[in-house]
């Protein structure tokens, strides 16, 4: 993001002196936190539900787009964070109907519904189907790969799909863009995206879009060094920014710095962009990813919802400019817990746990002193992490402005919330922004910007956002209790049509590795692992007449069911949760199957609608009781 500094500023900066206002509230104890390591055994939420290896090859609809005459024209700059990508419209797919009419469906090995659409953007260095979601079963699986490489394809469920939906249209995005799903870059100029419907429900149940597409013009995709963890080729945007910057590989002693700060690629108004931002560590040690980055790159959880974060993103040996394998991609979004231009800061949590090995990063609401050592790790024009090495000027009073960005200066009246940094190795560069400070280790702000991208400028700077005085704000995340909420998946049983569910890794890779006819569907929701004040126990019962699951936290029911159903194994408490509506919850919905005596139980409301209308013997029970959407 560009600065606007005062004259006076400008003219003074090796001789100013500037003072530093107090984050926190009078009398406030600071509040430092140190650094905590993901372990290597933290287990992954999104998988692959079985080998494809069943299913015979989809023929896809192809949708050629062509050549992009107008791209420089439409990938104008428009200030803020680094863009590489604009949109494309495609009458093609522009609504259900037309989607709808050209798909070609084929039975799948399970006995559903399979069918693909291949997009090609002549050129492109990578492209994002916006995929519009009119109506989407909730069991329906999605795949995005490049063709050819199917095997390679990132899969997601539609539940999951929905959950992203419905956390736009909570936060009170009714438009198109709440409504779009932006499916992961597979890198090149083609995509293909395959729906896969389970048995019992026909292809006219699906009622999806593909109006836009995003074409990123900037090469972020090539060369492809290594592949990801879900199958995916990484991106690779290498030794493109400015010679200067420093090769963050080069200097271990801030390995734990480096190991939290990420490469983030977004998608905003169908433009794409770069930016960067870091995993944050919380009082409680909890694990929870708290995602800190800049206001001017996410500030609605519509863009939160897009969000891919590669980790790892560097040289494999100092200078060695080449990308490290063990690079690694999530690319299920986040959640947007606050956003400020203030301090222009925004505060997500990932939908995703973080790779092993990434580093919650410590953090402090100490105001550095003007003169101290500051570092800053980052991705400057999307390039493999660098490092720079400057000193902290003090801080100084910025407000936005229209003409500028940013006006920072003698003259802008207010509290200083922003530190200025003075570079003596290494700069900051467009991509950088969001990207964090470190002093002795520990994170002091998140980057705006600077005054400008050269190597011949002396004595470049580059403002941040004060931490300190961003941390009242933020706090009740942060220095909350744990809450020792879990991850809760969900399995659906295509020969019984039941859906399964656990808190238990283990038991979830125990059940994918030897049930090939439960297919896995990701997070279904996140409960309690401790019974906590006000929470109930949830208990699970296993039918051994039908091989359902049924749960309920109703300790009278529970009675009922041991005392009248012989045929019901009482499996005890599987996680805890709330009887009545709480703090950040949400509901869940239950449902009676008449036909099979099974019950079915969802948190999302298009879900609960859908099945209320397309499927008469689901006898609608109400809320059950009420879990979490998120960590």
């Amino acid at each position: 993001m560009s600065l606007s500094f005062n004259t006076m500023v400008r003219r003074g900066l090796h001789a100013l002196a500037l003072t530093l206002a107090a984050g926190l509230a009078h009398g406030q104890a600071a509040v430092s936190v140190d650094a905590r390591v993901q372990p290597a055994d933290a287990p992954r939420e999104f998988l692959a539900s079985s080998s494809l290896a069943p299913v015979q090859d989809v023929t896809p609809l192809r949708v050629e787009l062509g050549a992009w005459k107008h791209i420089q024209a439409a990938s104008a700059a428009v200030g803020g964070a680094l863009q590489v990508g604009a949109q494309r419209l495609s009458s093609q797919m522009a609504s259900a109907d037309a989607l709808g009419s050209q798909l070609r469906w084929k039975r799948s090995a399970s006995g559903g519904w399979l069918a693909a659409v291949s997009v090609r953007s002549e050129g492109a260095y990578g492209i994002r189907l916006g995929v519009e979601i009119e109506q989407l079963p909730g069991s329906a699986l999605l795949r995005v790969y490049a063709q050819g490489e199917r095997a390679k394809a990132y899969e997601v469920a539609g539940q999951r799909v929905l959950q992203a939906i419905q956390a736009n249209q909570d936060a009170g995005d009714s438009s198109a863009d709440g409504r779009t799903w932006w499916t992961p870059d597979s890198g090149g100029d083609e995509a293909t995206l395959e729906i896969e419907l389970p048995p019992g429900t026909p292809p006219g149940m699906l009622r999806v879009a593909i109006p836009r597409v995003m074409h990123v013009h900037e090469n972020l995709s090539l060369p492809l060094q290594s592949e990801g963890e879900d199958g995916i080729d990484v991106q690779a945007s290498l030794n493109e920014s400015l010679t200067c910057h420093l090769d963050s590989t080069c200097y271990d002693a801030y390995a734990a710095q480096r190991n939290a700060v990420a490469r983030m690629f977004y998608i905003k108004d169908g433009l794409g962009y770069v930016c960067s931002g870091t995993l944050i560590n919380d009082v409680a040690q909890s694990g929870t990813p708290y995602f800190l980055t800049a206001n001017h790159c996410i500030n609605t959880q519509t863009v939160a919802s897009t969000l891919e974060t590669s980790w790892f993103y560097r040289t494999p040996s100092c200078n060695s400019r080449t990308l490290s394998s063990a690079s690694k991609t999530l690319r299920s979004g986040a959640t947007l817990l606050y956003a400020t231009a203030n301090q222009d800061g925004s505060l997500l949590r990932l939908n995703e746990a973080p790779p092993a090995g990434a580093v919650f990063a410590g953090w402090t609401t100490t105001t550095p002193a003007t003169g101290v050592d500051v570092v800053g790790i980052h991705h400057p024009k999307a390039d493999l992490q660098k490092i720079s090495f400057g000193t902290n000027y003090g801080a100084l009073a910025c407000q936005a402005s229209s003409d500028t960005g940013m006006l920072c200066g003698g003259s802008v009246q207010g509290s200083p919330n922003f530190y200025m940094v003075s570079w003596q190795r290494g700069r900051t560069e467009g991509g950088s922004s969001g990207s964090g400070l470190f002093v002795d280790g520990k994170l002091v702000g998140t980057l705006y910007g600077n005054d400008g991208e050269t190597c011949t400028n002396t004595g470049s700077v580059s403002v941040y956002g004060r931490f300190d005085m961003l941390y009242p704000a933020i706090s009740r995340w942060l220095a909350a209790a744990s809450s020792a909420r879990a991850p809760v998946y969900r399995f659906f049983n295509t020969r019984t049509g039941a859906h399964f569910y656990t808190a238990n890794a283990e038991e979830r890779d125990y059940v994918i590795a030897n049930y090939r006819e439960f297919q896995y569907e990701n997070v279904a929701f996140y409960a309690a692992t401790q019974q906590l004040q006000s929470l109930s126990p949830v208990f699970r019962f296993y039918n051994a007449s039908t091989g359902a699951h049924f749960y309920t936290i109703d300790a009278f029911e529970r009675q009922q069911v041991n005392i009248y159903y012989k045929s019901f194994k009482d499996e005890g408490p599987v996680w805890y949760a709330l009887q009545q509506a709480g703090t950040d919850s949400v509901p869940m919905y239950r449902f009676f199957n008449l036909q099979t005596g099974a019950h079915f139980y969802t948190t999302n409301a298009a879900e609960r609608d859908l099945v209320i209308s397309i499927y008469p013997a689901f006898k609608y029970e109400g809320v059950a009781y009420h879990v979490w959407s998120s960590q």
